[in-house]
């Protein structure tokens, strides 16, 4: 399958596609369909410089058309991926990149690696299905905005260069104008780009594939006695710390499939994600996952079942059942020990001690009973003392049960106390670690209403915000408030 053909031009990025270094198989070649008078509606500087751009560079005639995929230059080959997955613990088989187009990669500025760029929202591809293989505005903005504030919070994650859109109308529950948002990474390839493979019973195509990870990824790892197993391994690690961060800064993913699961441990698909609010471990942040699959507190749980889906892919390649099980074995451990390494820094420990997680446990349940606001607790607990841990009114005061704070607060003071903790060095580490802006939904849909009138001003101000969220900005103090109370209307699905 093949869309119209876009006209071609010459452009200052210089364009490879080492993607294309695989057989044909784990691909298709096509153009892009074009969107018509596309424009401007938001570009990340701080990405763009990752590629050597210069960001007012986006804004020309040349860059909307290249990154809308209205104009390809010569050198370029775009493709889509083939790929298979698991979705909600079912396997769906055959899926891939449905309306997603890769354009190639290009060199990083500072010289170690290459990023991928691809074109999300650019049109029909043998992998559709049933969709339009477009992205509509709405959902454009929501995973700019939260690709780059994730990167600000120090999680490992794809980027986003830019979106461009257009008046062009797509229908979703209702119509909706489309965009096209220009991702990067150093790759997009997937747990379910193993499973297709496995599945279909093609062990070369899975050998090629994985030798071709190894080789532009982890190189290092062909030292090892059993490559496979050392990808393996690898993989389950950095998505065990991948789950850790996510936990910690309290964010929701809303769809853990494994073909949205990175093979570098990248948060990769934003779609229905959502940063928790009011502390409740079994939200569910996707409207569409009725069960609960995805909620907060079985992100870790599916990340390792997702490691498992990987690890039974891999099988062929690995040898035996008991390597896979000897590499899946460092998921509890790794996601444990980070997990409580994060929760150190955010509450302001210098040391381990074994009752550190009885501390933490205690603090969830007492937040879980009162609801307490997830990034404004922790932003907020930096201000208290030692010698008055219950006198910090607006931590305090998050609290409906406040007895029940209050003797946790003993606690962590007593625990504090005991490693000669300095009020105000603690305080700096806390709000180092501890954000005071995150992407709550109801500042992207502000964002979002503004700009389906033509006013991308507001997506330009949460840009800005967000990728300084430690800092305090008291000009932009309204963007650390409590939701509003039309915000419990919000709700966000797979479309999203």
């Amino acid at each position: 399958m093949t869309s119209s053909i876009s006209p071609r031009h010459a452009d200052p990025l210089t364009f490879s596609n080492g993607f294309t270094t695989l057989p044909p198989a784990h691909y298709t070649r096509l153009m892009p369909t074009p969107l018509p008078e596309p424009y401007l509606v938001a570009a990340s500087a701080r990405a763009a410089a990752l590629i050597g751009m210069d960001v007012t560079s986006l804004q020309t005639d040349a860059s909307l058309a290249l990154f809308t995929g209205n104009v390809v230059p010569e050198q370029v080959t775009p493709l889509a991926a083939v790929y298979s997955g698991h979705q909600f613990g079912v396997w769906a088989g055959q899926l891939g990149d449905g309306r997603a187009i890769l354009l190639g990669d290009v060199a990083a500025a500072n010289g170690e690696g290459r990023y991928e760029l691809q074109l999300k929202g650019a049109g029909l591809t043998p992998y559709s299905r049933m969709g339009d293989g477009r992205a509509v505005l709405r959902s454009s903005i929501r995973e700019f905005l939260c690709s780059e504030a994730m990167t600000a919070l120090g999680i490992p994650t794809t980027r986003a260069l830019c979106i461009t859109g257009s008046d062009q109308l797509v229908l979703r529950e209702q119509p909706e104008t489309a965009a096209v948002v220009t991702r990067m990474a150093p790759s997009f390839v997937r747990f379910g780009s193993f499973e297709h493979w496995f599945y279909n019973q093609k062990h070369d195509e899975l050998k090629t594939l994985a030798d071709y990870v190894i080789d532009q990824f982890y190189p290092s790892l062909r030292e090892t006695g059993n490559p496979y197993k050392a990808l393996l391994t690898e993989v389950t690690v950095r998505t065990a710390r991948l789950m850790a961060h996510w936990q910690a800064v309290g964010f929701m993913h809303g769809v853990m499939n494994t073909d949205n699961m990175s093979i570098l441990g990248l948060t990769l698909d934003y779609g229905p994600f959502g940063f928790m609010e009011a502390f409740d471990p079994h939200h569910i942040c996707n409207h569409t996952d009725q069960q609960g699959r995805y909620s907060y507190a079985r992100q870790p749980q599916i990340g390792e079942w997702n490691c498992y889906a990987l690890g039974q892919a891999m099988l062929p390649l690995i040898g035996t059942i008991e390597d896979v099980q000897s590499a899946l074995r460092i998921y509890k451990p790794a996601f444990g020990e980070h997990f409580v390494d994060l929760m150190r820094e955010k509450v302001g420990l210098q040391t381990r001690q074994p009752e550190d997680t009885g501390l933490f446990d205690h603090l969830f349940g007492i937040m879980q009973d009162s609801h307490v606001d997830f990034t404004l607790f922790f932003r907020k607990l930096s201000d208290l003392k030692i010698a008055n841990p219950t006198g910090v009114e607006a931590v305090r005061d998050l609290f409906l049960d406040r007895p029940a704070f209050d003797e946790w607060a003993l606690q962590y003071a007593a625990r504090l106390q005991a490693e000669s903790s300095d009020d105000t060095l603690r305080k700096l580490a806390m709000d180092a670690v501890n954000p005071k802006y995150v992407l709550r939904n109801y500042l992207a849909q502000t964002a979002i209403e503004k700009a389906q009138n033509k006013d991308f001003s507001e997506v330009a101000k949460l840009l800005s915000i967000l990728e300084r969220p430690f800092d305090e900005q008291p000009e932009n103090e309204q963007y650390a408030d409590l939701p509003p109370d039309w915000a419990n209307d919000l709700e966000v699905s797979c479309s999203s």
